[in-house]
């Protein structure tokens, strides 16, 4: 098994990161590659801004893209990059972001669950997705969170897995908001107490 760690993105660690981008990996898994470009623009453009929007607590970041082109206020959240033994650029394996609501309240409609993940093409099917999504439940916890909510679509049995892995347990299949185009989706819940 090669082990998974989160590490917190920092500019060191950005060529491994760089590189996932420019092979057309994103971690937005419905903007896909276009999301990749605006992510290397801003990494060209501001990267300093890149950098504070991945430890957010306060979301006193830029709006967020949804899939449709609009734009949403930013909610508190941090990301971590996914990273192997490797300690080369070769280490990257992917991103995972924790979301909340300041002062407990409900997610968003916008907002599809806690916590999103992507891992590269070529790293997938090591584990790495359900290592890591296992290494973020103590940062949800420390932020306050008795549970946290995942979605996925209903045919993406591979994230599904990672989930239920994970002690999550499906609560509903659930129309998405209007800027995912309405699809259906699937909401898990994981216990965090």
């Amino acid at each position: 098994m090669i082990p998974t760690r989160l590490l917190r993105p920092t500019p060191a660690l950005l060529p491994g990161f760089r590189a996932a981008l420019e092979r057309g990996w994103s971690a937005d898994n419905v903007r896909g590659a276009a999301a990749a470009q605006e992510t290397l623009a801003r990494l060209d453009s501001e990267p300093e801004v890149y950098f504070q929007t991945t430890d957010d607590p306060e979301a006193k970041g830029p709006p967020v893209k949804l899939p449709d082109g609009s734009e949403r206020a930013r909610i508190p959240g941090l990301q971590r990059w996914i990273w192997d033994a490797d300690d080369s650029g070769a280490g990257f394996c992917g991103s995972i972001g924790l979301r909340w609501a300041a002062d407990g309240a409900a997610l968003p409609p916008h907002v599809l669950g806690h916590i999103g993940y992507a891992v590269v093409p070529w790293k997938s099917g090591l584990g790495h997705a359900t290592r890591a999504l296992g290494l973020v439940l103590p940062l949800a916890r420390a932020q306050g969170l008795a549970s946290v909510e995942n979605t996925t679509d209903p045919d993406n049995l591979v994230s599904q897995r990672v989930i239920v892995a994970n002690g999550g347990v499906l609560l509903e299949t659930f129309t998405k908001d209007a800027a995912y185009g309405s699809k259906p989706g699937l909401r898990f819940v994981i216990d965090l107490r």
